[in-house]
């Protein structure tokens, strides 16, 4: 009998670690009474999240599975500068409670889109509402991937059957407690994370993969894609956190000095965790037989069992991200855009809403479909000269042809990327589609500064003129 069980548990680790991390969620996930802890997170009694919950609740729910997987696979392919390119992003940490405490504490505002109304319009916050509310979707659709993909080949029967059990577990747990549920569920969900990343770290000493040699095996050199990339990242952490609702989310829950260390711890202790697991991927590199994928130069360096806790990170990072990226969905309709009253039933609702439709990328069929994911990034780049001029600047003549002409400029330039990156077109030649992307995030961010800059300009002058006019 005790032989049968572990021949079980050997066979089906994975789909028990699964079961198991389940129902932990499910048991922690407190049914919520009313809307302040259904969409705002706060307890029963009206308290807002403490600093550590709010800290370790916006790592996890940032250090997502497909991140996890590209920081590593990017330092396989690029070394060491792969890693760091991605782990640059995490910077948005800074740049996002920059833009919290300025939109929150600075100029009194309770959310992004009234400050978008406030600012343009209507155009503002339904140009906005639009690019977060496909974020929102593609998250769905990239985390619910990448679990589908742990346990089978795409469209096998293990496959679809652990999509469809990973969703439905998740969207139970999220649409009985809200984001008070996954700001619980975060806490264990990361200390969980973190105990499986000390133990491939051990898996990684003890194999000797650690080394100086292959932390430098790949030479900085400008031109090349992991230094192009973290270039990138370097240019999108000014308008990425801003695209991003579940980080915005948190960012009205707390009060000013909690938000704002909750920022800066968040911003060390993901990157931290995203250049440690990347580094996984550096030393496979560095230890990988001519032709061989990642998976399997870990697997044959590291041992099945490294490999178990490697998918398990995986694991816990997407169902961490899946539960927050509803309750943010919840909240965009019910609240931010009003298209629904908030009530408990109708937050349920819109959840299994964006469920629904992040499976049906699922199982479209259509690899471009993941492609696509990795365009946001270029399209939040319409929202830089927002904050650097309505925000940051406190410009208030801007008018709405400048943060329209940009944000169809940068849509413009997203859709580009992702025909170039994809192979279906071949317009900026035969470039890496790194560099591409660092071409088109700088004519993207450069013309809407001068758009922004010509509309505000623009809008001094008829002042002026107004001011000197005849009556």
């Amino acid at each position: 009998m005790i032989d049968l069980l572990q021949t079980f548990l050997s066979q089906h680790a994975l789909a028990v670690a699964a079961a198991c991390l389940a129902i932990l969620s499910v048991t922690l996930s407190a049914p919520a009474r009313s809307g302040h802890s259904f969409y705002e997170g706060k307890s029963e009694s009206g308290e807002a999240p403490g600093l550590w919950t709010l800290t370790l609740s916006q790592v996890t729910t940032w250090i997502f599975a497909r991140s996890l997987m590209n920081a590593a696979i990017l330092g396989f392919f690029y070394g060491i500068w792969g890693t760091l390119a991605y782990a640059a992003y995490y910077l948005s940490f800074l740049t996002g409670g920059a833009i919290i405490d300025s939109l929150r504490f600075r100029h009194g505002f309770t959310s992004v889109q009234a400050f978008l109304k406030a600012r343009f319009g209507s155009i503002g916050t339904h140009c906005y509402n639009v690019v977060i509310g496909l974020r929102l979707v593609s998250e769905v659709f990239a985390n619910v991937l990448v679990i589908g993909i742990l346990f089978g080949a795409s469209g096998s029967q293990d496959y679809v059957t652990a999509v469809l059990l990973f969703s439905s577990v998740t969207l139970l747990y999220s649409m009985v407690g809200g984001l008070r549920a996954s700001l619980r569920t975060d806490v264990v969900q990361m200390a969980i994370f973190l105990v499986v990343l000390l133990i491939l770290g051990g898996y990684a000493f003890f194999a000797d993969l650690p080394s100086w040699a292959a932390i430098t095996a790949k030479p900085f050199v400008i031109s090349e894609p992991g230094p192009i990339l973290l270039l990138v990242a370097l240019l999108q952490i000014w308008s990425y956190p801003l695209h991003d609702p579940v980080m915005m989310d948190r960012g009205f829950l707390a009060d000013r000095e909690t938000t704002r260390r909750s920022f800066l711890h968040a911003t060390w202790i993901s990157s931290l965790c995203m250049v440690a697991f990347g580094l996984l991927g550096v030393f496979a590199g560095h230890n990988a037989i001519e032709g061989e994928a990642m998976e399997p130069a870990l697997t044959r360096i590291m041992g099945e069992t490294a490999m178990f806790f490697f998918q398990a990170a995986l694991l816990v990072s997407a169902m961490s991200t899946l539960d927050s990226t509803l309750a943010s969905s919840a909240k965009l309709i019910a609240i931010d855009m009003q298209r629904m009253a908030p009530t408990l039933r109708n937050g349920r609702i819109i959840m299994l809403g964006f469920m629904l439709a992040g499976l049906a990328m699922v199982f479209w069929g259509n690899d471009d479909l993941f492609s696509a994911v990795a365009v946001s990034g270029t399209a939040s780049l319409y929202l830089a000269p927002v904050v650097l001029f309505s925000l940051w600047g406190g410009r208030t003549d801007t008018p709405v042809w400048s943060y329209l002409s940009t944000f169809v400029l940068a849509v413009a330039g997203s859709i580009l990327y992702f025909t170039e990156s994809s192979g279906h077109s071949a317009w900026l030649g035969e470039a890496h589609k790194y560099t591409k992307l660092l071409w088109i995030g700088l004519a993207i961010m450069g013309s809407g500064c001068v758009l922004f800059a010509l509309g505000g300009l623009q809008q001094r002058l008829r002042v002026r003129q107004a001011q000197v006019s005849p009556i």
